[in-house]
């Protein structure tokens, strides 16, 4: 029996759900119970699906280690260890266990794993057994319909989300229901899709086994299963990979090319109430003949404005072989890999792709009334590390970018500023110099950005602290250093509007 074709447990059983997580949370079975027995190397080792160390450090008959084993290490249990920390008949009779080979043992039929929430919530991820972990880590699974747990993707994409109060929120290819499970904490209503059925199952069995509530579960592709509604949030982590074919379900776009991605954020514009955002996770091709920045602007649907940050990019062998190591096709006949690479080099030289970028899409639909019509698109790379979770700075940017659009430089010298917290300078020259060759501002938070400024920037900036205005900052400055006030005000907006847009200043008052 393949791992897609499984019986999974009963979702219409919320006493035995709330049994077994009163049983979980009595033995400690969190994220922080797990990391205390098992320590940071053996623990970190389970994300990239290595169990042996968890192994060695579950040796114990303790009711942890007998969990970690069980529902982490899917190893057969004896019944009566099980039986000293779960209510066995309850969830055998409603498929959580099951009996294993052997006499008098038992096992798990799904993956569950806990994982903290935000604001230390005790959460539980359902996937299915052996799938876990995804992405780069790889699976080593065939099989079509496989439901994955919590990868790097997913957390990238719920630390990027806004989390401001909403109304209605549409988590779109759910997979697991991570995404749910976090908007459920801050949305009235949450409704999650997936192509797949079995995947909306575990989503109903991580919500339940988490105490989060119900959400309204629809089948089918992209925005079909909604229609016409809309939503102050959306968030996907689509199967965005660029495949020949659509093989795997979790992973495989099924489109040509980007096709997927570019239709689920041009159809997002207007299944976004006014003031809403929408985030994804997105791959796209570097096609020959054409500016990769150029391509995702025209993705962008009307009337948003788009914030998209290309984290990396593989050419096209690096990206074929990281999916094919993900299936487990390394693993398989060397001349059926080798037909399988070759299918996607074929595939990417008919469409004169030359690389694959991968990165975060937000769009932001205007509140009515914020100035103008035209919209605001930034289309930036940026691999550099960041500080998660990234929901406030996205929030931030968004605001800053309705302040520049209403404020022109006549209104930006009246404003207001104060420099960001944690903001450092950093100077390089010659050692026994007397003026820096050039001076760098440094964020330490958010997407920790650098950018060089002038010794007239690095003093604005200094002195910012929201009392004096930008104008009569400029002013003194002049007069310190013997330059022309209008002069100085005429040349400097540009900076200051540059530091504003990068979040080295914030406007006061606004």
């Amino acid at each position: 029996m393949s791992i897609a074709s499984a019986p999974l447990p009963s979702s219409d059983r919320a006493d035995v759900s709330a049994q077994l997580r009163e049983a979980l949370l009595a033995a400690d079975f969190t994220a922080d119970g797990l990391l205390e027995l098992l320590g940071a190397p053996a623990y970190t080792a389970l994300a990239r699906s290595e169990t042996v160390p968890a192994l060695r450090a579950t040796r114990g008959d303790g009711p942890l280690e007998t969990l970690v084993r069980l529902f982490l290490l899917q190893r057969s249990v004896p019944h009566a260890r099980v039986a000293a920390v779960l209510p066995v008949g309850p969830l055998q009779e409603s498929g959580w266990l099951s009996a294993a080979d052997g006499e008098g043992a038992l096992k798990a039929t799904v993956d569950v794993r806990p994982y903290g929430g935000p604001s230390g919530e005790d959460w539980f991820i359902v996937s299915d057994l052996g799938c876990a972990v995804g992405g780069a880590g790889g699976i080593g699974s065939h099989d079509e319909g496989v439901v994955l747990g919590v990868g790097g993707a997913s957390t990238t994409l719920a630390g990027l989300t806004v989390r401001t109060p909403v109304a209605g929120a549409l988590d779109l290819g759910t997979g697991s229901g991570i995404q749910a499970l976090h908007a459920a904490q801050h949305a009235t209503r949450v409704t999650a899709t997936d192509l797949n059925p079995r995947a909306l199952h575990i989503t109903r069995l991580t919500l339940a086994l988490s105490g989060a509530p119900e959400a309204d579960l629809r089948e089918g592709s992209l925005f079909e299963p909604v229609g016409d509604q809309t939503y102050d949030l959306i968030v996907s982590n689509p199967p965005f990979v660029i495949s020949p074919g659509a093989r795997l379900t979790y992973r495989d776009g099924g489109m040509g090319g980007d096709d997927l991605c570019r239709s689920l954020v041009q159809q997002a514009g207007e299944r976004l109430n006014e003031g809403g955002y929408a985030h994804f996770l997105a791959n796209w091709q570097h096609v020959d003949g054409e500016e990769w920045t150029e391509r995702l602007r025209s993705w962008v649907p009307r009337g948003c404005d788009a914030w998209i940050v290309q984290r990396e990019v593989q050419d096209v062998t690096q990206y074929a072989e990281l999916w094919l190591r993900d299936a487990g096709d390394h693993r398989t006949d060397p001349e059926e890999y080798a037909a399988r690479y070759d299918a996607w080099l074929d595939e990417f030289e008919a469409r004169k792709t030359r690389a694959v970028g991968f990165g975060w899409i937000t769009l932001r639909k205007p509140a009515a009334g914020v100035g103008s019509a035209e919209p605001t698109i930034t289309v930036e790379e940026w691999p550099h590390p960041v500080e998660q979770p990234l929901g406030e700075t996205v929030r931030e940017f968004f605001a800053r970018q309705d302040y520049l659009r209403v404020h022109d430089d006549a209104a930006l010298l009246a404003g207001h500023f104060k420099l960001a917290d944690e903001v450092v300078q950093e100077q390089v020259g010659l050692p026994g110099a007397e003026d820096p060759e050039h001076v760098v501002l440094r964020q330490h938070r958010g997407m920790r950005r650098a950018t060089k400024v002038d010794t007239v920037g690095a003093g604005f900036a200094g002195v910012c602290d929201g009392t004096l205005s930008a104008g009569r900052i400029l002013d003194a400055i002049a007069q310190l250093v013997g330059e022309d006030p209008v002069l100085l005000r005429d040349r400097t907006p540009a900076q200051i509007r540059l530091l504003v847009e990068q979040g080295f200043l914030v406007p006061v008052g606004s």
